[in-house]
């Protein structure tokens, strides 16, 4: 059972109440805040948290409000639930620094996969993950390393990698990876970008890129990371 700690800030009570008992039934512990500055204030009174699960559209003060104000003070993860799902939305979300967003109405089962990912890339920051074939992956300083020998990603290389690891044993369409990672609306002519990333990734983690052990293709639904053999 989890054991972390997750603040909730909705200025709607329902909302608040049927996510805090999603929550404590899978273990979490659970407090509330009902406005961006009572969260922000929660913060600064020594309140310490595993992740902060923040509404959009509050009164007083938004949530992309909100999170920019949290980042000056603290680096807990923050999982942005909200009815807006506009690309401009998207985007000023992650600008405030958002580390993942969640469109309203979402299923219980997504939201708890995004809580659970986003707690364990918290977790391995500061152990670097050892997958297949000698691959080691240090979060926190964003390096690789395969037998020992360091490995040269580009950043967007390493944010898919990084992606696929913290959703281990996940399948993703080229259309999800898209948007995740390159934080982009997919269009037909995004799936050459996925595939080519893909394909550098294979060349440079795998022992035989032709037959890969770590990326692997799921046919006809997409490609999942296999962290150990």
């Amino acid at each position: 059972m989890a054991h972390e700690k997750i603040l909730v800030v909705d200025d709607e009570r329902d909302i608040r109440e049927v996510v805090k008992l999603l929550l404590e039934r899978e273990g979490y512990s659970v407090a509330e805040a009902v406005s961006g500055p009572q969260a922000v204030e929660m913060l600064r009174m020594g309140g310490v948290f595993d992740l902060i699960l923040l509404d959009i559209i509050m009164p007083e003060l938004s949530g992309v409000d909100t999170a920019a104000v949290i980042r000056q003070i603290s680096d807990c993860p923050i999982l942005f639930l909200t009815a807006k799902s506009a690309d401009s939305d998207k985007v000023d979300a992650y600008s405030a620094g958002g580390d993942d967003y969640l469109s309203k109405p979402f299923s219980k089962v997504e939201l708890l996969l995004r809580i659970s990912a986003l707690l364990k890339r918290c977790r391995r920051e500061s152990v670097p993950a050892v997958l297949n074939s000698g691959i080691v992956i240090d979060e926190k300083t964003k390096t690789v390393r395969k037998n020992g020998q360091g490995v040269h990603l580009t950043e967007k290389e390493f944010e898919l990698l990084e992606f696929l690891y913290d959703h281990s044993g996940e399948t993703f369409s080229i259309a999800e990876l898209y948007e995740q990672v390159w934080k982009e609306k997919y269009l037909q002519s995004s799936s050459n970008t996925v595939m080519v990333y893909i394909f550098n990734l294979r060349k440079k983690l795998e022992d035989n890129f032709s037959e890969p052990k770590l990326i692997q293709t799921v046919w006809g639904k997409g490609y999942c990371l296999v962290p150990e053999s």
